[in-house]
């Protein structure tokens, strides 16, 4: 059976060295002896000394478990014990641990914020601004442009076959029938320094009193700018009905004359800047004319005998 210390040696088992660091506080914990064999219920207390101190100061064998983490939470509640005690007395919260200052910085997140909606106005501003520098550069173009027409002048008519007959209609009905063939050509001018025009046309008609007797279609071209061009249409019309719109021609006289009506439109496109900025002129053409089916010589237009709309 193991002898049982007094509390005396044990207090002088902890030396006192003058070179080393200050004395530093020695806990002791009491535990029953497990080495009683006697079966006595009464248990001898034994004292197991816990060094704290610097590894130099512990035992050569030292012991682990909950003494070890008994003095590890001496230890750090030693340290805000001290703390405490160097700063006076300081606010708990509800877990025992001092309360501390916050430091807001909120600040630098509202400055990154104003910079950012700053950076998107400006973008919306620059962008804004030249569409608006755009859009007016472009009205300015287009109204400048707008002056600058297709200018036409009608050269002449040659009628080539005028032939006044009777004859049945695709349901049956007898009346007088009229075949037109020929020629019209006109002169057309761009007079646009900075752009070309797409020129074209809807049906060329002859009329004798409101029923086309003959037509013909001019085909779509592009003509540069500052240019002329002659361009000719052929006119065509076979076995046309008049009814009773041909009452009053004679079939067998040979001094007859037709009175026609030429009428079309001409249409004229600019491309000023690509697609985005257009000019579109339309004019419209209106000549009277009489044709004997006898001469075979052109028709000359003059000056006044045609109206442009």
């Amino acid at each position: 059976m193991l002898s049982t210390k007094s509390e005396s040696d044990i207090t002088s088992l902890a030396p006192s060295s003058p070179s080393r660091s200050p004395k530093r506080p020695v806990y002791y914990v009491q535990s029953p002896s497990r080495d009683s064999h006697d079966g006595d219920k009464s248990s001898s207390m034994q004292a197991t000394p816990i060094y704290n101190n610097s590894p130099m100061e512990s035992p050569s064998h030292p012991s682990f478990g909950r003494h070890s983490r008994n003095s590890s939470a001496s230890r750090f509640s030693g340290i805000f014990r001290s703390s405490s005690g160097r700063k006076g007395s300081r606010k708990r919260n509800d877990k025992g641990w001092p309360e501390c200052n916050v430091i807001m910085e909120e600040g630098a997140y509202d400055d990154l914020h104003d910079k950012a909606f700053t950076r998107r106005c400006q973008a919306m501003i620059a962008l804004f601004s030249f569409v608006l520098l755009f859009t007016t550069f472009c009205l300015i173009i287009w109204g400048a442009s707008r002056p600058f027409k297709a200018e036409i002048t009608m050269k002449s008519l040659a009628v080539n076959n005028l032939y006044i007959g009777e004859g049945s209609d695709s349901t049956g009905v007898v009346t007088k029938m009229l075949t037109v063939n020929g020629s019209l050509r006109m002169n057309i001018y761009n007079p646009a320094t900075l752009f070309g025009i797409h020129v074209s046309s809807n049906p060329v008609n002859l009329i004798y009193s409101e029923i086309t007797v003959a037509s013909g279609q001019l085909k779509k071209y592009y003509q540069p700018r500052k240019s002329h061009r002659t361009v000719s249409v052929n006119l065509e019309g076979t076995k046309v009905p008049l009814y009773g719109a041909g009452s009053s021609l004679s079939v067998s006289s040979n001094d007859r004359v037709v009175p026609l009506t030429l009428k079309f439109q001409i249409r004229s496109r600019g491309d000023v800047v690509g697609k985005l900025v257009r000019v579109k002129h339309q004019k419209q053409i209106s000549c009277p004319l009489v044709i004997d089916p006898s001469s075979t010589k052109p028709i000359k237009f003059k000056k006044n005998s045609c109206t442009f709309e």
